[in-house]
């Protein structure tokens, strides 16, 4: 077992930095591919983004950032690149593509230019004959920015030990400033922005936020709210996020989208996990469905034992203590329950068993 370990390593080892990656454009409806791109000798693709340039008529090009020989542990490369197509007739055609000092692993457009996430600095570009032309630049991150997403004026940046900050382009002074943060280290794997003050986080260690940024907060980033972000003082940011529900899913999210599954259905926040698994966070229509989930659920971890013995509030507040979730999965355990059960069950709720399978039935086509 040691000789195999030992040959396992060194294969390792001996095949770390190898990459193969392309650029595929895809007919959805169809199923097709339109158009393949192969990348160069291991070349890594990190991100991608579409992008409509101020001055060029409304044309969309396709943005992609690339890494070279990439290494995770210790973090290293060969050369980090931005590949700049353009979209002709579901074709790409290589523009160029601009060489950055670090990993780009997000990409996002605003305001007709590209956000570019070069390690812990977010770049501004816009476009150029030869190659992208930088137009401002700061150290948004801590640690390092692994996605970019833009909501009106504000820029959503995730960092991968320091959760999510958000900032603003000051036009004035052309430059990127934070102003708001999370007081909570999160090793942000996902994220998705709710809407112009919401966002939903997801970290390495499972566990799915909300934040919000209350709304006596400003935006407003003047001289002295910069220089405190940049030199460090204050704890970060001026303004803080707060936060709004916290749920520990049990597995790593990696992908995370405010949806909508079906025509005329409601929205929830759609997740996807490492291991394939797909879920949804619905919110509540009202306080009273709120309440009524609440006190099921309540009365489920009382009926079901767990199989492992382990506290399923203890479960769900794995890392932090859950707050305004409640666990659908064992709510839908009601229907395994014996007759007698559910009558008790329902009758504490004031409700039939049947009108309580309702209840779970409805919320379920809501969002399916």
């Amino acid at each position: 077992l040691h000789k195999e370990y030992r040959r396992q390593r060194q294969m390792c080892i001996r095949d770390s930095g190898k990459w193969a990656s392309c650029v595929r454009v895809v007919d959805p409806v169809a199923g097709r591919t339109l158009e393949l791109l192969e990348l160069g000798e291991s070349e890594a693709a990190l991100s991608c983004a579409t992008v409509s340039f101020a001055g060029r008529g409304g044309e969309v090009f396709v943005a992609v950032g690339t890494a070279r020989s990439l290494t995770f542990h210790p973090r290293s490369h060969e050369g980090c690149y931005v590949h700049v197509y353009r979209l002709l007739e579901s074709r790409l055609v290589l523009l160029h593509r601009t060489e950055v000092d670090d990993v780009p692993l997000g990409l996002a457009e605003f305001r007709g230019r590209l956000l570019v996430a070069v390690g812990a600095t977010l770049r501004m570009y816009d476009l150029g004959k030869r190659k992208l032309l930088r137009k401002t630049e700061a150290a948004l991150a801590p640690t390092l920015i692994t996605k970019v997403e833009v909501v009106g004026d504000r820029i959503f940046v995730a960092d991968a030990a320091m959760s999510v900050h958000l900032a603003r382009y000051v036009r004035d002074r052309n430059r990127l400033a934070v102003f708001a943060d999370d007081p909570v280290g999160r090793c942000v794997t996902a994220f998705a922005p709710l809407d112009y003050d919401t966002v939903a986080v997801a970290d390495k260690f499972g566990n799915v936020a909300v934040l919000r940024l209350g709304p006596e907060c400003s935006d407003d980033v003047d001289d002295a709210a910069g220089d405190a972000w940049d030199n460090g003082r204050n704890g970060g940011a001026p303004n803080k996020l707060t936060q709004l529900a916290h749920y520990h899913v049990g597995d790593v999210v990696t992908a995370l989208r405010k949806a909508t599954l079906v025509a005329g259905g409601a929205e929830g926040i759609v997740y996807a996990t490492v291991s394939g698994g797909v879920g949804a966070l619905v919110p509540s229509a009202s306080r009273e469905d709120r309440d009524f989930f609440a006190h099921l659920e309540m009365h489920m971890r009382q009926e079901l034992a767990p199989v492992t013995g382990r506290d399923h509030v203890s479960y769900r507040s794995y890392y932090l203590p859950v707050k305004d979730v409640a666990d659908g999965d064992l709510c839908a355990e009601f229907a395994r329950l014996p007759f007698d059960a559910q009558k008790r069950v329902a009758e504490d709720l004031d409700r039939t068993p049947g009108e309580v399978a309702k209840k779970l039935e409805d919320t379920r086509n809501r969002l399916l």
